[in-house]
Order: structure tokens, then C-alpha cells, then sequence
């Protein structure tokens, strides 16, 4: 099975998260977190923060990234790991291909599928955030 991440950076205030606009399908023109694949032999935190920096530029030295959930998708042969972190201090973010956004938590309505891809699956996230907080660090998993 293909594993993919998926990742919540809140600011440092955690009254924003920043996500990523999509420029290609699927889901082009919505509003997406950042992530991607995880390569043959390499643990979920290590890629979740490759990615992280290779698509925003935020290192490991500006979050601290917490294991939140997974998703299994048996039909399409894949899973996806979520991570969550807030934000140590400003960043200056550096695209990799989508444009990054920070979005206000509070008022905007995560689950509307006009604007935000995954089929509910983000609203889904930032209310378990919102919820239970952001999940476990690499060293207690």
C-alpha cells in the first residue's frame, strides 16, 4: 500500500492554518493541506517533515510535528498519516508548486467541498484538532 501525508501547520497564535490552493487535479483550485508521498523505507514523521519543507519551507526546527490520525483507502491501495504542529515563530514560507494561504480558524467552514478538497475529510481534521488536540510526538509513538 502507498502511503501519503497529509499536514496541519497552525501559526503561532493557532488562530490560523495554513493550507495549500491546488493548481491540478484533482481537486484544482481548492484549498488542500500539505503533503505527499511516503518513500519505500522512510517513517512517517521523516517524510511528513520532508515534505513539510519541501513544500513550504518550514523546518523542523520551526514545529514540532504530533501524529493525529491515519485513513485507510483499501479500495484505492493506499493510506494517509495526518500531522498537526504549531508554529514556533514566523516563518516566510517558499512554494514549491501551490500557492500557500494562511486561513482564520474560526468563521471559516472547513467541511464546504465548494472550497476545500477531500470530501469533508478537512473539516473532519480541523475538528478533531479543535477537539482533542493535535496528536502524539514522534518519540511517544
Amino acid at each position: 500500500m502507498q502511503g501519503y501525508n497529509c499536514i496541519m501547520i497552525y501559526d503561532k497564535t493557532g488562530e490560523k492554518l495554513l493550507f495549500c490552493r491546488r493548481q491540478k487535479e484533482p481537486y484544482k483550485g481548492k484549498y488542500n493541506f500539505v503533503g505527499g508521498k511516503i518513500e519505500q523505507g522512510e517513517s512517517g514523521f521523516a517524510a511528513a517533515y520532508r515534505e513539510l519543507e519541501e513544500e513550504t519551507g518550514i523546518t523542523g526546527g520551526q514545529v514540532v510535528l504530533r501524529h493525529m490520525m491515519d485513513f485507510t483507502y483499501y479500495n484505492q491501495g493506499c493510506y494517509v498519516e495526518v500531522y498537526a504542529g504549531r508554529l514556533k515563530e514566523e516563518v516566510v514560507l517558499r512554494r514549491e508548486k501551490h500557492p500557500l494561504e494562511f486561513l482564520n480558524v474560526k468563521g471559516e467552514d472547513f467541511f464546504s467541498l465548494d472550497r476545500f478538497a477531500g470530501e469533508g475529510n478537512i473539516g473532519h481534521m480541523v475538528q478533531q484538532v479543535t477537539d482533542y488536540g493535535e496528536g502524539i510526538k514522534e518519540e511517544q509513538a
